[in-house]
């Protein structure tokens, strides 16, 4: 059923736009996010290649060959420039019919002084001398196969592909070509690259060239580029001033930072032959600030071009990143093939031109792969060999490469041509062939198919997906019950808190094993307060006081600073945010630095002289390579707002690894096993293609405060879709200070309002299934493809479904599989959530959701809730609700979030003899059932020295007790605290977590580190 509301727009386009160089390897997925690039407003300056191979009359290439000099020696920059008309404003083609080459304006380091410019006669690509013996002129390999009755029977005719191959059988020929070989770089491209001089003169745009130097020398997905020291980075800010136009009040724009690169760094990796490549072209065109690449599925990718991207102070753009999980047109039946649907409405001609799967092999080559007939072709292929989906039928998995001809004519003014005869078959060991392409020329495009092709527009993936559309019109759908019955309003509210409150666990409470000593527990909570004896009034010296402080931790633990899971920053004003960033994030050097949560506390934040306080989630047990996984997407795209700066959008840890009875084995494979604990960072409603807040054309900010609400939650079920969540433990959401913030009955009716809202958009997200939007379980499925079409019918056997969308790595968010008396859905409480009102937020949204924690690769029924009770039921004070969320490993490992609720008004918020210590012993006495015998907890250490540990504490400033003098947990002052589910006012929400360990499941042996508590 389609859902009821109009989807919001698209994103604008970036108003003023970027200047952005185009990484191209000749493939269509770098020209097509070049398209997307134009169509967000942003205008290419210059194509920047990297290829093998020697340029001729410069000698070998360093790095490459037995004679190789090395990766310090030097490389030449070459570029390709098509007359007076080149580098359009819109980035698109110069009407120019002629073509030259010429060296760019290049700084002398840069240039070698032998001939560094590629020869090319107009409009004809340069042909490389051979040294490998071929024979011209012979039948295709394809051609012997169809006469012997061989390759595929049901061969489509109306599908262009190879014929004509000159095919290589070791040498009978004079001619020789040394381009016989591919690079098969892990980064780049390479097939095909004698045809990239053509693109010049072919789009208008000027084209940079440098040799490949070096190999994949780090194989890792994740990447930090010259490991250079932290003083020789781009900060965040300087990056996002780049992007405004703006210029960094520190330094010229124009000069670049002094960091290593290929030509310098020692270890070799291919990637670092990037940096020389663009350093060159940041000299010739200054006004470069951004850069795109077209990195869909490939974090290897994404990663490298973005290390480089950020040390040299590029906005790393990769509009196509995600692009199979993001919403399609209703028509389309969205498909992982929609990508090439969109390619090809816009008239991109890509061409095949390696192969190297065992679906695929040369018959398909010079297959127009964005055509209708060949997307068709290579569905049908792959599916026999079990490879049709998770973006195999893009070329995802290095299936195939291909090479652009042709485009619209907002960026190809005119075509390039390889005839049949200059298309020569290479074949490779293992599967694998290409062609090797010679003599390709340039065609002038006539006026009428200019014209028409001007008018096919680039599709832009709509802002929000089904699931929150329906969640979007939900809101609005609650909005109106709250205005036209208060007393409705408050049924919602309630059936809304019995759904919240169901019972999912029989008794009796299972008996989890030996609870953990706070002191041995491998997660710790490190607190670090800014006040008058830290830096006074000056936030930098404050800020920096702290950092050397959490540094001083570090070293006494030795541990790293990837130790660092997530970060908590509070501060006092906002406006000091870019100012604290800068120097906290001199703390990361490595790859995905830790998640993180930034809120402004105002008047409110403790001591009243500190302007920042610092809370991290720290993990003291020595974590192995592999077993910390973290997400840090820092490019643009449509996907969820980029994280430039110091903090990653999610990083996660096994479960197994907070055993103490047994140490992890080093490596990861003792650990990387089972559940996965997720922390991800707190996410506020940017539209991710611009990194602007949404603008709505409704109601002000009725409308713009929905709107935020509902992306903003969408950015949170991406990220842990991506992460392979499954289920959250609990979560929050912060609101911006109402008004003044003096509490007044209007303010707290606005903030009722925002806690109801929130509570809607929460559980709209939870129910929602794919197929129904919101109807019941039993008719989901009833207009969607059943289990038979899914397995024959050849619609849905190569496409993903709209259900297919809602899935990362095969995962569900949630996943009612994992929870106990998950099957009935109506019945599991879903996770507790409650809102924060607070001073301010980052970028001025009006909300910023975070989830405490997610679960990952738990398997089923790994997770249960056990009901809220109220604290008398465990000798507590009247007005408290304590509420579990249990995870097991299934090797003798327990995970329990436990958290305590206090109602506004309770004799407990109300009477100054009720401390947070208190309320620790209530969360304690609950704790306590779950180690069995009544109670009767089982530890391993003294019980006078164990206490529940406090991952964090909310406190509305309406209670008598504000916990700020209690140093030993993170505490966040809050104008208000509200209870989503129940739309009332919270004095306090403690959330505390606790490990148990089952004897006889681990070994004697590992004990913790030694580290306290905050």
């Amino acid at each position: 059923m389609a859902a009821s509301r109009t989807p919001p727009p698209p994103p604008r386009p970036t108003e003023g736009g970027l200047s952005v160089i185009a990484l191209v390897s000749g493939g269509k997925d770098s020209f097509f996010s070049i398209l997307h690039c134009q169509a967000n407003g942003h205008r290419v300056v210059a194509l920047a290649n990297l290829h093998p191979g020697t340029l001729p009359g410069s000698g070998p290439v360093p790095g490459l060959g037995s004679d190789a000099a090395g990766v310090g020696a030097t490389v030449p920059v070459t570029v390709t420039v098509t007359g007076a008309g080149a580098g359009p404003d819109a980035g698109g083609a110069s009407s120019s019919s002629s073509s030259s080459t010429a060296a760019a304006a290049l700084p002398a380091a840069t240039v070698d002084r032998a001939p560094a410019v590629i020869p090319a006669t107009a409009g004809t690509a340069p042909e490389l001398t051979s040294d490998i013996a071929t024979r011209d002129g012979g039948e295709s390999l394809l051609g012997q196969r169809q006469a012997a009755g061989e390759g595929h029977g049901d061969h489509d005719p109306s599908v262009e592909s190879a014929g004509g191959h000159d095919y290589d059988d070791g040498g009978q020929d004079e001619q020789q070509d040394e381009d016989e070989h591919d690079l098969n770089s892990f980064m780049y491209q390479t097939v095909g690259h004698q045809v990239i001089p053509l693109y010049a003169d072919a789009t208008g745009i000027p084209l940079y060239r440098r040799a490949i130097v070096g190999g994949a020398g780090h194989h890792g997905k994740d990447y930090y580029s010259h490991r250079a020291p932290s003083s020789s980075k781009v900060s965040a800010d300087v990056i996002e001033n780049r992007a405004s136009g703006a210029a960094s009040p520190s330094s010229d724009t124009k000069a670049e930072p002094e960091v290593r690169g290929a030509d310098d760094d020692d270890d070799g990796d291919e990637t670092e032959s990037m940096v020389p490549l663009l350093r060159a072209i940041m000299a010739a065109h200054p006004e470069a600030n951004a850069i795109c690449a077209g990195a869909i599925l490939s974090t290897y990718q994404r990663t490298r071009v973005e290390s480089v991207a950020t040390h040299l102070g590029l906005v790393p753009l990769a509009y196509l990143w995600k692009f199979p999980t993001l919403p399609t047109p209703e028509s389309s039946g969205a498909s992982d093939a929609q990508l090439l649907d969109d390619m090809a409405a816009v008239g991109l001609e890509a061409r095949i031109v390696k192969v190297a799967s065992g679906g695929l092999d040369d018959s398909f080559l010079w297959t127009n792969v964005v055509s209708a007939g060949g997307r068709d072709k290579i569905a049908r292929s792959m599916r026999r060999f079990g490879m049709a989906e998770g973006g195999a039928i893009i070329g995802e998995g290095g299936e195939f490469e291909t090479i652009v001809l042709d485009g619209p004519a907002r960026l190809f003014r005119k075509r390039i041509v390889v005839a049949e005869a200059d298309r020569r078959l290479v074949m490779e060991g293992g599967g694998t062939a290409w062609l090797n392409l010679r003599h390709a020329k340039l065609e002038a495009k006539d006026e009428k198919t200019l014209a028409d092709e001007n008018n096919n527009e680039v599709r832009i993936p709509d802002l929000l997906d089904p699931r929150f559309i329906s969640v979007l019109d939900t809101l609005s759908t609650v909005e109106r019950i709250i205005e036209t019955d208060v007393a409705l309003s408050r049924d919602l509210a309630r059936s809304s808190l019995e759904s919240h409150l169901s019972e999912t666990l029989p008794e009796p409470v299972p008996d989890l094993g030996t609870l953990q000593c706070p002191a041995d527990a491998k997660l710790q909570q490190w607190c670090f307060v800014g006040n008058a004896s830290t830096g006074g009034a000056s936030v930098e010296v404050e800020t920096a006081s702290l950092v050397e402080q959490i540094h001083h931790r570090l070293q006494q633990a030795t541990l790293a600073p990837s130790a660092i899971i997530n970060a908590t920053i509070l501060l006092r004003r906002m406006a000091d945010f870019p100012t604290i960033n800068t120097i906290y994030g001199a703390l990361f050097d490595a790859p995905n630095p830790p998640a993180r949560v930034t809120i402004s506390c105002g008047r409110l934040l403790s001591p009243a002289d500190g302007n920042i306080a610092v809370y991290l989630t720290v993990h003291t047990g020595g974590l192995g390579p592999g077993q910390r996984q973290g997400l840090h997407v820092q490019s643009r795209s449509y996907w969820a707002p980029a994280n430039i700066g110091p903090y990653s959008q999610a990083v996660a840890v096994p479960l197994r690894s907070l055993l103490t009875s047994k140490p992890p084995v080093v490596g990861g494979a003792a650990t990387a096993d089972g559940p996965q604990l997720v922390s991800i960072a707190g996410q506020i409603p940017l539209v991710p293609a611009t990194m602007a807040l949404p603008t709505t054309n409704g109601d002000g900010d009725g409308d713009a405060l929905k709107l935020q609400l509902t992306l903003s939650l969408q950015h949170l079920w991406r990220i842990g879709l991506e992460m392979g969540v499954q289920w959250w433990t609990s979560g929050v959401a912060y609101f911006p200070a109402c008004g003044g913030g003096d509490g007044s009955d209007g303010e707290k009716t606005v903030m009722a309002g925002r806690a109801r809202m929130a509570a809607r958009a929460w559980e709209a997200s939870h129910r929602w299934s794919a197929g129904s939007e919101g109807e019941d379980d039993d008719d989901e499925d009833e207009d969607g493809p059943d289990l038979w079409d899914r397995t024959f019918d050849r619609r849905y056997m190569s496409y993903a479904g709209a259900a297919g969308r809602e899935k990362e790595g095969g995962q569900e968010l949630p996943d009612w599989e994992v929870v106990v008396g998950g099957k009935e859905r109506g019945a599991v409480r879903l996770p507790r959530l409650f809102v924060a009102e607070v001073a301010e937020l980052p970028r001025a949204a009006m909300v910023e959701w975070h989830a405490h924690l997610g679960i990952a690769k738990a398997p089923g029924t790994s997770v249960a809730l056990l009901n809220p009770i109220v604290g008398e039921d465990v000798g507590g004070e009247e007005g408290l609700s304590i509420s579990h969320t249990i995870v097991r490993s299934g090797t003798g490992l327990s995970l329990v979030q436990t958290v305590v609720a206090e109602k506004l008004g309770s004799p407990s918020s109300a009477s100054s003899m009720v401390s947070f210590s208190d309320l620790d012993r209530a969360a304690e006495r609950a704790i306590a059932k779950l180690g069995g015998g009544g109670g009767d907890l089982s530890l391993a250490c003294d019980a006078a020295d164990w206490m529940p540990v406090a991952l964090v504490r909310y406190v509305d400033v309406g209670r008598s007790e504000s916990g700020s003098e209690n140093t030993a947990a993170p505490v966040v002052p809050c104008a208000s605290l509200w209870d989503a589910a129940s739309g009332e006012r919270l004095a306090s929400v403690v959330v505390y977590q606790s490990v148990f360990e089952e004897e006889g499941r681990g070994e004697d042996g590992g004990g913790g580190e030694d580290d306290e508590d905050c």
